[in-house]
């Protein structure tokens, strides 16, 4: 499989496109102005405590006090025995106005503050080093048992060859698979040296206060995303092109030969029509090639994903057309979710199959397709109303709340009233304004649908109207409102 990383850097905005056979898979967007701040680590001081959830808020110096739960905080052994007899454990492990050191976890979404940990964690190439857990793991995505247990012994060497005390850990990455002795104590060496300058940071500032910052997207891109099986990297801007050199060159000289300066006239992500995925990725619709479709619905609570068969018909009989049309649905969903970037729970409305076997294909075909899905998903069995559920680890904004807000007219609805609905709403307001208020005249101020159809299909409600609260209505378009506002003026 051909697979290519496209990198658009402006100064306002970071864009990466990860392209597997010609067609684009992911999508990460960073703005200068609202970087994400997931992997930041801070020293905050706790602003509240909330006891019936086993939660606190913390102030880390952002916009809103970001949220920890109980179970992220990292317990000392005598306060884990404590915290399991004591159903307010939380009042045992924080109090308001202490100062915590904590990392995010999840960036704030929509009106939620930022999710944190006290499990502290910081990745480099091959490794992420844990600096209060004694643990060695390894990524599940190196399968070999060989493979991994020569790992963990060479991390075990590395460290001690580094001095590394008792109480810290290590986490293989999957890069590190085929990895030799010099790269990993690289990489342990920097981690180290990086936890020093944090651990003297922490000593030094006051909450709140940030102490260490993950790396911009660009850098994040050649540490994270760059595996044996990518074929190149594509950047279009030579001073990023040079940095990546220079960074590749320190910490992952493995992937220098593999990043290529774009100078091209035509826009970088123009190629393999990646604009164009990104525009049709912020739709509802998606069309498959078999003439079915899906229809996605982003909620706060969950996302929904319904497979219609459309326009197939088949060829043989309703349950084939049914079974190949779901088949096809599992794999692009598979795509339209690292694609979309949605994440927590999604439910996907599969036609309904009566064959287990089928069934059994789909859910397999669904798996196969996320085996390479950055983020960690789990999924269910088939529910006995048809439905699959599933949840995707969300870390980040979507694409849509990254590049989109809600609409200023239907307020995220999807859609609005009508023009009549709006019409019964201002004769009603005006009878309320009647019954409250001794005036001569009334205005009103709508939009231009709403004041036509007061003019022509209502006119005659209008005049009723008049006569019944013997006061004189008139009219006037507000260019600037929306078809469901409008103001009732005194005059």
């Amino acid at each position: 499989m051909n697979t290519e990383i496209l990198l658009n850097v402006t100064p306002s905005e970071t864009r990466v496109g990860v392209v597997e056979n010609g067609v684009l898979q992911e999508v990460y967007i960073e703005r200068t102005n609202r970087r994400g701040i997931v992997g930041n680590i801070y020293k905050g001081k706790v602003v509240r405590v909330l006891p019936g959830m086993q939660a606190a808020f913390v102030d880390v110096g952002l916009e809103r006090a970001a949220f920890i739960h109980a179970a992220d905080i990292q317990l000392a052994p005598k306060d884990s025995d404590h915290a399991r007899k004591n159903p307010d454990a939380i009042t045992s492990l924080l109090h308001e106005g202490q100062s915590l050191v904590v990392q995010v976890t999840k960036d704030p979404i929509g009106t939620k503050g930022a999710r944190l940990t006290t499990h502290l964690s910081v990745p480099s190439r091959y490794l992420v080093f844990m600096p209060h857990t004694d643990h060695v793991g390894i990524s599940q995505r190196i399968e070999g048992e060989d493979e991994r247990n020569r790992l963990r012994q060479m991390v075990e060497t590395c460290m001690k060859k580094e001095g590394l005390r008792e109480g810290c850990g290590f986490i293989l990455r999957t890069a590190a698979e085929g990895a030799g002795e010099e790269e990993i104590l690289s990489d342990t060496n920097y981690l180290k040296r990086l936890w020093n300058k944090v651990q003297e940071r922490i000593s030094n500032v006051t909450a709140p206060e940030m102490i260490y910052e993950e790396l911009p997207l660009h850098l994040r891109t050649f540490r994270d995303f760059v595996r044996p099986d990518v074929d190149k990297v594509l950047i279009d801007s030579r001073e990023t092109y040079q940095k990546a050199q220079e960074f590749a060159n320190s910490y992952v000289p493995d992937i220098e030969d593999k990043l290529e300066y774009y100078p091209g006239e035509r826009p970088i992500l123009d190629l393999y029509s990646v604009e164009d995925e990104i525009q049709k990725a912020l739709g509802r619709k998606v069309q498959l090639k078999s003439g079915g479709y899906l229809i996605i619905d982003q909620t706060e609570a969950m996302t929904t994903v319904d497979v219609n068969t459309g326009a197939y018909v088949g060829h043989r009989n309703l349950e084939e057309t049914i079974f190949k049309t779901n088949l096809e649905a599992a794999t692009v969903i598979g795509r339209q979710l690292r694609l979309r970037n949605l994440g927590g729970i999604i439910i996907l409305d599969f036609i309904d199959m009566e064959d287990p076997e089928h069934q059994r294909q789909v859910l397999r075909m669904l798996e196969k397709v996320l085996e390479k899905d950055h983020a960690k998903t789990k999924i269910s069995q088939v529910s006995e109303l048809g439905l699959v559920e599933m949840t995707r680890k969300r870390t980040r904004e979507s694409l849509g709340q990254m590049l989109c807000e809600p609409c200023p007219s239907c307020e995220g609805r999807g859609e609005v009233k009508t023009s009549e609905t709006v019409c019964y709403e201002i004769f009603r307001e005006i009878i309320r304004e009647a019954r409250a208020y001794d005036t001569d005249s009334y205005m009103v101020l709508a939009s231009q649908s709403v004041v036509e159809l007061l003019l022509d299909e209502e006119s005659q409600t209008l005049a009723d109207l008049e006569n019944f609260i013997g006061k004189t209505i008139k009219l006037q378009v507000e260019p600037m409102y929306g078809r469901e506002q409008f103001d009732v003026i005194l005059k």
